[in-house]
């Protein structure tokens, strides 16, 4: 990993009065070039090939200017590019999966947040030690298929959208699914109602919902449309799908917005504070957006089952801000929270507090 001495000797040759964001032209890049701008920044676009077209769909929301590059493993080559730009970049889920951790860790480009904090999100064997430290309820998890004794979700490593997860009721079931090589968690399946609760943390703001550092926000909450997972059961029981040979996919394809009820806000920030402690004595904390995935059970209880440690694609249904975050700012974005941060940061001569 580029060390944070390597980073701040870069951020001293920058202009500071034309700092540019820059991003991956993906996931969540519309509204973090869209908040970039509302906040007075350059943008900047990285694509592989030709700048996408759908771009000139959106002018609002379009990079000032692209840099091609051959493949997302060759944008190391492109860091000289980016800090001519004064760029800072913005992480997230296709940059982490395209560019991979030990890649986007040697990036010799500031950027926005604690790059070690996508070592401990990416492995859910850390990702659990995390949220076990913090004191927060998880779901039970199965070392061995030989242990299962009631429905469970497979799930990878890594931020696949989704992808290749499974449910399983019986060991016969797990193994008879099994046949990737990657690796791999076992956890029980919990109903419950999800709530994919948007936060945001800033090690650097004064007031507001205070910490030992800094501040949490809550900018929104969401929950996922997967694939055929949410409409499947129309079609039959699953005993008669399992006979056709039809399954459930968790491919993200969408999103929905939610409200929590209001009695339950104070056990959700609570949540939120402990990951955010918890992050500061692991590894020096995550800074900027991130999101809990929880499922409330019928008992009110909260089960977090995944952290994404970064601006996630669902906030892409808050462009002109959320029921939470018009509490915090009218029409504020993730993407503009961003922004902000950084613009205060830099105004504030705090560039090193917010990026590695």
């Amino acid at each position: 990993m580029i060390s944070k001495e390597e980073i701040s000797e870069i951020l001293k040759g920058y202009d500071k009065k034309n700092i540019t964001i820059a991003t991956i032209c993906s996931h969540s890049s519309l509204q973090i070039f869209h908040g970039a701008r509302r906040e007075g920044f350059k943008t900047l676009g990285i694509c592989i090939g030709q700048p996408p077209r759908f771009y000139d769909a959106f002018p609002l929301a379009k990079p000032d200017k692209f840099i091609c590059v051959e493949s997302y493993k060759a944008l190391l080559d492109y860091a000289d590019d980016l800090v001519a730009d004064s760029a800072i970049v913005i992480p997230h889920g296709s940059l982490v999966e395209y560019l991979g951790i030990e890649r986007f860790e040697s990036l010799a480009v500031p950027t926005f947040g604690n790059r070690r904090v996508l070592a401990w999100e990416s492995d859910r064997e850390m990702e659990r030690e995390w949220m076990l430290k913090a004191g927060v309820n998880v779901p039970m998890r199965f070392e061995k298929a030989d242990d299962i004794d009631r429905p469970v979700i497979v799930k990878y490593h890594g931020a696949k959208g989704g992808w290749g997860f499974f449910i399983a009721k019986t060991k016969e079931g797990l193994q008879s699914k099994m046949s990737s090589q990657e690796k791999y968690t076992i956890q029980e399946f919990i109903l419950g109602t999800r709530y994919y609760i948007h936060f945001f943390y800033s090690p650097i703001k004064p007031d507001g919902y205070r910490l030992s550092k800094g501040s949490l926000e809550m900018l929104g909450i969401d929950r996922r449309v997967e694939s055929n997972a949410d409409e499947i059961f129309r079609i039959g029981s699953m005993k008669e799908l399992a006979d056709a040979g039809i399954y459930p996919s968790f491919v993200v394809t969408g999103n929905l917005p939610l409200v929590l009820r209001e009695s339950l806000l104070p056990r959700a920030f609570e949540l939120g504070e402990r990951v955010v402690e918890t992050s500061l004595d692991l590894f020096g904390g995550m800074i900027g957006a991130f999101s809990l995935e929880t499922i409330v059970t019928d008992e009110l209880e909260f089960k977090v089952f995944e952290i994404s440690a970064r601006i996630v694609a669902v906030t892409n249904l808050y462009i002109n801000g959320s029921p939470y975050s018009d509490f915090v700012e009218p029409g504020l974005s993730n993407g503009r929270r961003i922004a902000q941060e950084i613009k205060r940061a830099n105004e504030l001569d705090l560039l090193e507090e917010i990026v590695t």
